[in-house]
């Protein structure tokens, strides 16, 4: 036996009875959270990778200061009189109180624990179902390295970034349904979902699925139950501060042009790229290839299986659900693999004991992995502290033409004092006019008729813009002849003379 086993298995025979079953019960958990936690700890540099992350901070402080939701966006001069639909208002006010008083380290810290809860919810699921606690480690372990798409920055789905609360909201709305016990905690948590994160209809679409198929199968008992919950979340949704215009705000993202331009909502193939892509590509073809040889599998939940192959569907035709789908196939992986599994791994007792101790070892590596880690703890540098304060000292007065993803950071680190053109707020503080302009010109290729027209429709007098796009350059210096006045490590900014 080797030293893990030996530790595992006689050390822990030694503790007081009721202390040695709990930790035994909830090894898979410890094992599980620790070494996933150990895994985002590991990329916190890509957690605090998201392009908005600035304005998001910038709206709590904003928010936090006047004691309400602003009904303009104060940071741009093209708003004109578009309204701003803040939906994730509650987590722009966590976020930033958690900077004030935590920094980087904190908000890290918070994305960690979002991941954590998602972890043990899915392996409390997955045992709830009766799968053992080798296919639960296997299943849930990969979905949820999966899951966060560190591959693609900077399209994250465990991030410091409200998409991490719909993630979170998801999995916990599909536990509840599955279990049905406790679903009148559904409605409370709609009321902070919806004020957390735009992506609250997911909610209604999995409370949906399941009345659906209760309905098809005539159980009425649990028709009566999705019912309620569906109805109780309903009036939950008005519980925020837009009232009935939250769906004005949601509106104006789901099925708008701008989605076109914004890579999350692009395909699968359109965001992959090798090698990252194939660990997820395997875990596809074997959740199909599983699916396809038990088609009947009686201990898998239809409702799990429908809403995987939904999601599978929608995430191959727009990537930001490819997330989803490993998140909801785990619960059949996990009964499919417990099928296909010699019983030498079926003796609970002793691989929950050596579970243990390697949850307990994976624990103490988390404290090292974020000291470890904390020096990376910073927003991404394409807009530096020294390019913001030189933006501030020369042009808090001009008309900034600025790039899409550096909209956010440049009102964090202005302070709003840089007026901007564009930001990652698209549709919801916009409006599509300025939007099909701004899209025209973000091909590689200049259009140069699109840059004359913007620059002389909303009178530019600098642009801030990507430094390694030469051919800008050449239009700009060469052929209209702007100035390059400054250039950083990843902008520059040209003056009109």
């Amino acid at each position: 036996m080797d030293a893990l086993g030996i530790w595992g298995g006689s050390a822990t025979d030694r503790w007081p009875g009721a202390i040695r079953v709990a930790l035994q019960n909830y090894g898979i958990h410890l094992f599980l959270i620790s070494f996933a936690c150990v895994y985002y700890l590991s990329n916190a540099d890509l957690l605090l990778g998201h392009y908005d992350l600035g304005w998001h901070l910038a709206a709590g402080d904003l928010i936090r200061e006047q004691g309400h939701i602003p009904f303009q966006d104060p940071w741009s001069f093209t708003l004109a009189d578009k309204q701003w639909y803040n939906l994730s208002w509650l987590w722009d006010v966590i976020a930033s109180v958690l900077y004030q008083y935590t920094g980087f380290g904190g908000l890290v810290l918070s994305v960690v624990a979002c991941g954590a809860v998602i972890v043990g919810y899915l392996a409390s699921v997955c045992i709830d179902r009766g799968a053992s606690a080798v296919a639960v480690c296997i299943a849930v372990f990969l979905a949820c390295v999966l899951y966060p798409s560190f591959v693609t920055p900077p399209n994250i789905y465990l991030a410091a970034s409200p998409n991490t609360a719909t993630m979170l909201f998801s999995v916990v709305f599909y536990g509840e349904c599955l279990r049905r016990t406790r679903w009148y905690l559904l409605p409370p948590m709609m009321v902070l979902w919806a004020n957390l994160h735009g992506g609250f209809p997911l909610g209604f679409g999995i409370v949906g699925l399941f009345g659906g198929v209760a309905l098809l199968r005539r159980d009425w008992a649990g028709f009566k139950i999705y019912s309620l919950a569906a109805a109780g979340c309903l009036a939950a949704v008005f519980v925020n501060p837009l009232g009935w215009h939250i769906h004005d705000g949601v509106s104006a993202t789901l099925g708008h042009f701008v989605q076109a331009n914004i890579t999350e909502w692009a395909s699968y193939y359109e965001n992959m790229s090798l090698p990252g892509c194939i660990p997820g590509i395997l875990y596809v073809l074997l959740f199909i290839v599983l699916e396809l040889c038990d088609p009947k599998a009686r201990r898998v939940p239809l409702e799990s299986r429908l809403l995987s192959w939904l999601f599978l569907g929608l995430g191959l035709y727009q990537f930001r659900y490819m997330s989803f789908f490993f998140l909801f196939s785990a619960v059949p992986l996990a009964l499919h693999i417990d099928r296909l599994l010699p019983k030498r791994f079926l003796n609970e007792l002793e691989i929950r004991k050596s579970l243990l101790a390697a949850g307990l070892i994976g624990a103490c590596a988390l404290p090292f992995t974020f000291v470890h880690m904390k020096p990376a703890f910073a927003l991404p540098e394409m807009i530096s502290q020294a390019d913001a304060d030189y933006l501030k000292a020369h042009f808090s007065k001009s008309r900034l033409l600025n790039h899409w993803n550096v909209g956010g950071l440049l009102i964090f680190r202005t302070g709003g004092q840089v007026p901007v053109f564009v930001d990652g707020r698209a549709a919801t503080a916009y409006p599509d006019d300025l939007l099909r302009d701004y899209f025209g010109l973000v091909d590689w290729q200049i259009d140069e008729a699109a840059w004359d027209n913007v620059i002389a429709k909303y009178r530019i007098d600098a642009v801030l813009w990507v430094k390694a796009h030469q051919q800008l350059r050449r239009f700009l210096v060469e052929k209209r002849g702007w100035k390059e006045q400054y250039s950083g490590d990843y902008e520059s900014v040209y003056v009109k003379p």
